[in-house]
């Protein structure tokens, strides 16, 4: 080998010890450079340790996106453990020589008050040594500890409208590491383990009006003109804590014609005694501002329901469903027989 490079050099004029050496170091730059650069565009040395203030540790980041290097943008006077839209921190892990692949994923904290948007059907729950939360298109949230304020969540965000497919355990873990940052912040409670496993994902199907929902004994009619059944799908999480949904869709437009939401987590939302109204149905009262939400006791915790219907488009804006207090009803009993509950109905 090293006759072959000495002859090398000779063509190419390195006749002297002088020139050789001077070719060496011109080499050696090169090659420093190039591993420099190869250093920079693949990997995370000499970059951050933790994004978004402490909100996560790059290693986090790393298992949840994938390896690369780390950079991050935020909002002026961006604070990691203050609510509201207005602060802004994303974390963006570029890989390849020309930054080729790049994902970011975002955070934030918010106080939940709203049943009906925790969770769609294809969500990917997790509750388990503490660790409460869910696994959504385009990211996660997790519940801070208790003994931190109700309703208060730690959200990532990816940006991804469909499955995160092999992230979904790493997003899962930055959620709760970003909770239980924010929860030692507050000094309300330590950070949970992260969930060693997600449930699986709501699969769509067919309408089964004897079992809506996937519900046994829930049986409900439908609407006069709904002769059709193959133009609607159900689609139901396949774990009912910290919450289960169901929605019911019009398939030619994809869009939700009823939805159903049991949160068995009290803490998941904030919603005070103070709020709730007149008896519903049964021992339930409605409770928030619209005649979407009862509230009951079950198994010594209080435990949210959620209806809402809308028109369908195939029925000329008319409601698939259109006795409420028959699907209330038949909802409360058999989603109560579910997970458990005393009886909700006489």
């Amino acid at each position: 080998m090293s006759e072959r490079i000495d002859a090398a050099l000779t063509r190419r004029g390195y006749t002297t010890r002088a020139l050789r050496l001077r070719a060496a170091g011109v080499l050696l730059a090169i090659t420093a450079g190039v591993s420099g650069l190869l250093l920079f565009r693949f990997t995370n040395v000499l970059g951050p340790d933790s994004v978004c203030g402490g909100a996560a540790s790059a290693d986090a980041v790393h298992a949840a996106l994938g390896p690369g290097r780390i950079t991050e943008e935020k909002s002026r006077g961006y604070s990691p453990t203050a609510v509201g839209q207005a602060q802004y921190c994303s974390a963006k892990v570029s890989f390849g020589l020309f930054g080729d692949t790049e994902q970011s994923v975002s955070f934030g904290l918010s106080v939940s008050r709203s049943t009906g948007a925790e969770s769609r059907p294809g969500a990917r729950l997790f509750a388990e040594n503490g660790a409460v939360g869910a696994v959504t298109p385009g990211g996660a949230w997790a519940l801070l500890p208790e003994g931190c304020p109700t309703g208060l969540q730690a959200s990532v965000g990816t940006g991804n409208d469909g499955e995160d497919g092999d992230h979904a355990e790493g997003i899962a873990r930055l959620a709760v590491e970003f909770a239980g940052f924010a929860a030692k912040d507050r000094n309300c409670g330590g950070t949970p383990p992260a969930p060693k496993s997600l449930s699986p994902a709501g699969t769509e199907q067919p309408v089964d009006w004897n079992n809506l929902c996937g519900l046994p004994g829930m049986a409900v009619t439908k609407a006069p003109d709904a002769d059709h059944d193959d133009w609607y799908r159900q689609q139901a999480t396949t774990a009912f804590s910290p919450v289960w949904s169901c929605d019911v869709t019009d398939k030619p437009t994809g869009r939700p014609v009823a939805s159903f939401v049991v949160i068995t987590e009290p803490r998941v939302i904030d919603l005070p005694p103070e709020k709730e109204r007149s008896t519903a149905f049964g021992r339930s009262t409605w409770t928030g501002n619209l005649s979407e939400d009862v509230v009951t006791t079950c198994q010594g915790r209080r435990t949210y329901f959620h209806y809402e219907s809308r028109p369908a488009p195939a029925l000329k804006s008319q409601r698939l469903l259109p006795d409420t207090k028959a699907v209330w009803t038949q909802f409360l009993t058999a989603s109560g027989k579910a997970i458990g509950c005393e009886p909700i109905i006489p």
